[in-house]
């Protein structure tokens, strides 16, 4: 009995210097944060700005590893699986939560399969649509849409991504089907968006403020409860009667479940220091959003946010019975 005490007691010694280690040498080399979706879409872009100043803040580079495929599962099962080291990172959208009901054989579960560092941003959608589209605000796309929905197309960037949710979420509100395009990532989506080989599609505005502002596509709707300062002229969709199509693309930063508290909460003071950054801010503004206070870039805000938003999307994706396998 005394030995076996006397063994728990070095067990747990030995896990509290390794514990006190990690807290005064972690990082000591770079990090990988891996971004579920193809470079240079809208998730990629909040990812570069906000590696970007966790690294000055870490003293060690923040590598972003793109890893898309299967509406973001595949670069969130890959950091499911990896090291608890702190070394490995995600940094995912609101995928993370529909995941658990759009992929119904997932091979992790979202909330038992990470430990949470923080909320990033929450970034509104826009509808939008080809240049040349017939309506010209959102009125007269609600009725035209309503009158012609079996003729009409509407892109995505595949099956869970923010563009896709955004499309059922408009599907719903106008009670009408339209045919759904899913591509290999929101730049092949918005190409043909471009090129007129499509007519709709609901993005963020990290990937549309720069086009529907260059007048190369038609924008007429902000997901937001307000209007955006970018675009004071655009209503928002509860203006137009759609207040069932509010939704921000909120993004967060998880680690492999067993990941120490020491790395974690490292991880979350960065990512606080980086987004209260002046050029963080400035540079988010540009794209129709804004960082995460410092009340939601911590690990308990993150995780309440998860559970919530798998509460409020499992009975709207089961009620539209479309799922990714």
């Amino acid at each position: 009995m005394a030995f076996t005490l006397k063994l728990a007691g070095a067990v747990a010694g030995l896990g509290l210097m390794a514990s006190a280690a990690l807290a005064q040498g972690y990082p000591d080399r770079s990090i990988t944060m891996v971004v579920p979706f193809s470079a240079g879409g809208p998730t990629d872009t909040v990812a570069r700005l906000v590696a970007e100043k966790m690294s000055a803040d870490l003293g060690q580079q923040v590598i972003v590893e793109n890893v898309g495929g299967a509406g973001g599962t595949l670069g969130a099962g890959q950091v499911a699986a990896a090291a608890a080291d702190g070394y490995t990172i995600l940094l995912h959208h609101i995928g993370m939560a529909t995941s658990a009901t759009l992929y119904r054989n997932l091979a992790y579960k979202p909330l038992e399969a990470f430990e949470y560092v923080g909320l990033v941003t929450e970034v509104p959608m826009t509808l939008v649509a080809r240049k040349d589209f017939e309506p010209a605000d959102m009125a007269s796309l609600v009725t035209y849409v309503k009158a012609n929905a079996d003729t009409l197309s509407m892109a995505n960037a595949g099956i869970g991504a923010a563009s896709h949710l955004c499309g059922m979420l408009f599907m719903q509100a106008l009670e009408v089907p339209i045919l759904t395009v899913p591509y290999k990532g929101t730049g092949p989506a918005m190409t043909d968006l471009l090129g007129g080989q499509v007519d709709l599609m609901c993005d963020q505005t990290t990937n549309t403020t720069e086009q529907i502002k260059g007048g190369t596509i038609r924008g007429y709707a902000v997901t937001s409860p307000a209007r955006l300062d970018i675009f004071p002229d655009m209503p928002t969709v509860g203006e137009a009667g759609l207040g069932s199509m509010e939704v921000a693309i909120w993004h967060g930063i998880y680690a492999p479940k067993g990941t120490p508290a020491e790395a974690t909460d490292r991880l979350a003071a960065a990512l606080q220091v980086a987004l209260a950054d002046p050029d963080i801010a400035a540079k988010m503004a540009e794209l129709g959003t804004a960082p995460s206070p410092a009340a939601d870039a911590t690990p308990a805000a993150l995780k309440a946010r998860l559970e919530a938003e798998i509460a409020r999307w499992k009975p709207i994706i089961e009620a539209a019975g479309v799922y990714a396998d």
